[in-house]
């Protein structure tokens, strides 16, 4: 890991004021809060919708439409249970399970301080044993052994049976990838620290195919490559920790984890994991298709290796918003602030009319709103109270620039006419631009 800035202490109530702010200023809500939530299960809002978009943007945009070696993938949530048959899922994709004796509540047994006491009502729990994490479904109309399917538990083996049909019609050269996002289920036993452990998760995977004797050098661009992207997403990296991981998934010759610094302890943030030719072998063996490549060039026939650079999107948006939020005081009072990388920011500026009781300021305003809409879609129009408090409201959603239109704008002042106040969110500070610059000035500022 790259030595960064200074890590320094959360505050003490971190996850309350976070959690807090998130709902208030809609970011992320309970899931179906109205009848009591469901444990492990979150909806975005407008604004978190378009913080985990600009996410999942930049993310396509610099692991696969910024390659020449990547090819995306969209694979289906449903697929056939022998996928996960055959990869060891139905048999052993599980994690401990205790059970109180006494209020029957049940427990992950290596998320116990004490795994033979009950943390709720301090009864006795019962032996351990493991239970399985995949959520089950039936297809078809049959309701019979032959219809139960599950919810894929992982986006990789999406990829890892098309690996043939890309081959085929694509005919790419080795080494090669294939890049995905999408929904993951797990039916975690107790789901909790907010978005961190959840039920239903997104995920953003990579599977990079190469020959074995090149793996050692993948595994280190790649890791390499992740490293950049913490940097370029806005996470703090002085929180984050690279972590060789001894206690291996049975697949795995080497995984490290990226580990972050969250209130709740240092917890797995991404992964990545040399899986060797397993998953392709397996499906191979199983499905009776042959999945080796077919090196023309070279005249050789292998099963490809496989490096997996894991991403979750939803512990990304945490490890964001953690990073992002920010207390200092500017002027005479304290303000509470998401400091977001401006490429991720859900909101890239706010345009206010000074007053909006002047219709003359508010048809302006509405001129420059308009302009820059057409060109970075993701502008505001904010005119709610006066411009001091619409500048905390904005500082606290992360919004990098606040662009007021005057009286100067109008020409009362000569030498500003047809120029705009724009601030800083960082530092407060404001300069004049003119309108014809502002829209170079905000792209450069933020993409």
């Amino acid at each position: 890991m790259t030595e960064g800035k200074e890590k320094k202490a959360y505050p003490a109530d971190m996850m309350e004021k976070l959690v807090s702010l998130c709902k208030r200023r809609g970011f992320i809500y309970q899931g179906s809060e109205i009848y009591g939530g469901l444990a492990g299960t979150y909806d975005y809002g407008p604004l978190g919708t378009a913080l985990k978009n600009n996410i999942k943007n930049l993310w396509w945009r610099m692991f696969v439409d910024g390659r020449d070696d990547m090819y995306g993938m969209d694979a289906a949530i449903l697929m056939n249970p022998r996928v996960w048959e055959t990869t060891g899922h139905v048999a052993g994709f599980a994690d401990p399970l205790v059970e109180c004796t006494k209020c029957k509540k049940r427990f992950r047994a290596d998320q116990l301080e004490d795994r033979t006491k009950c943390p709720a009502c301090g009864g006795t729990t019962g032996a351990e044993r493991q239970f399985n994490m995949m959520l089950s479904t039936r297809v078809g109309a049959m309701e019979d052994s032959s219809s139960i399917s599950y919810l894929r538990p992982e986006t990789a083996q999406g990829m890892f049976v098309n690996f043939k049909n890309v081959v085929d019609s694509f005919h790419p050269k080795m080494p090669f990838g294939m890049g995905q996002v999408g929904k993951a289920f797990r039916n975690e036993i107790t789901p909790r620290d907010f978005i961190f452990r959840l039920r239903e998760l997104e995920q953003m995977e990579i599977e990079y195919f190469v020959k074995e004797s090149d793996w050692s050098r993948a595994f280190e661009e790649w890791r390499v490559a992740m490293n950049t992207w913490i940097d370029v997403v806005g996470i703090d990296r002085a929180r984050v920790h690279e972590v060789e991981i001894e206690d291996r998934a049975h697949y795995s010759k080497r995984t490290i984890d990226f580990e972050f610094d969250y209130p709740f302890g240092q917890k797995e943030l991404y992964g990545l994991a040399y899986r060797t030719d397993f998953d392709l072998s397996r499906h191979s063996e199983a499905s009776k298709v042959d999945l080796s490549y077919r090196d023309e060039e070279a005249g050789e026939k292998f099963m490809p290796h496989v490096i997996e650079p894991s991403f979750g999107l939803d512990r990304t948006m945490l490890a964001v918003l953690l990073s992002a939020y920010t207390e200092d005081t500017m002027g005479d009072s304290p303000r509470e602030y998401l400091k977001f990388h401006p490429c991720v920011a859900p909101i890239k500026a706010a345009i206010s009319p000074l007053l909006k009781n002047k219709p003359e300021l508010v048809e302006k305003a509405r001129e420059v709103y308009a302009m820059l809409k057409k060109e970075i879609p993701q502008i505001m129009w904010d005119d709610n109270g006066n411009v001091g408090k619409r500048y905390r409201r904005q500082d606290e959603i992360g919004t990098p620039f606040c662009i007021v239109i005057d009286f100067d704008t109008l020409g009362e002042t000569p030498e500003h006419k047809d120029t705009v106040t724009v601030r800083d969110r960082d530092t407060g500070t404001q300069q004049r631009l003119q309108i014809s610059e502002l829209t170079n000035y905000l792209k450069n500022a933020i993409f």
